[in-house]
């Protein structure tokens, strides 16, 4: 009786131990869920200004990316040399990642494919492939394999703190301030010049 009590002590405690790990397993895919979506949803919203760094040769991670008006991919190649990716250099390294996106032959979407990433899938991992793939959005954005490699695509985990934070403040709405002067004046919103220099 002592043992059959014992045994099913372990099993209980067992129990509540594997649901404590699925609750945080849970958790961390929300969390991850909800910054893939902070950051997609701004970066539709407006531009990115994203830091490609080469670290070995063929092999790409994002050392900086952050909102901006307009979407630029800055690329830093092994041997120092930065340059700007034209509009047609990210169409094209897009559209040939879109081919082994639908193949399944993509690490941004199969997580049995572990080589390093090449410059396609980190432009399609950084907030600029949001925008420039953005037809690609559905087959990215909701695909847990994405979400865990986008944060690995990074230099390193400060890196992508700072643009989650950054694109999640993006996202995050103005509020007007009221101004009043005197005692009994009415107090009238603030005028706030947007991003774009327009009235917002």
């Amino acid at each position: 009786m002592k043992l059959l009590k014992q045994v099913s002590s372990y099993a209980m405690v067992g129990g509540l131990g594997a649901l404590l790990v699925l609750g945080l397993t849970g958790c961390e895919e929300k969390q991850q869920h909800k910054e893939t979506n902070a950051f997609s949803e701004a970066a539709k919203k407006q531009g990115a200004f994203v830091v490609i760094e080469e670290t070995a040769p063929g092999e790409y991670k994002i050392a900086e990316e952050y909102p901006s008006s307009t979407t630029r991919v800055i690329l830093r190649e092994l041997n120092g040399k930065e340059r700007i990716l034209s509009e047609e250099e990210l169409d094209k390294l897009v559209a040939q990642e879109a081919k082994k996106i639908e193949a399944n032959q993509s690490p941004l979407v199969n997580p049995e494919l572990h080589s390093g990433m090449s410059l396609g899938e980190v432009i399609l991992a950084s907030a600029a492939g949001a925008i420039i793939g953005s037809w690609l959005g559905n087959k990215l954005f909701n695909n847990p394999t994405y979400q865990q490699r986008r944060e690995q695509t990074f230099k390193n985990p400060s890196a992508y703190q700072r643009s989650v934070k950054s694109f999640q403040k993006a996202q995050t709405p103005k509020k007007s301030s009221n101004v009043k002067s005197g005692f009994f004046k009415k107090s009238t919103p603030s005028t706030k010049r947007s991003f774009f220099g327009f009235g917002g």
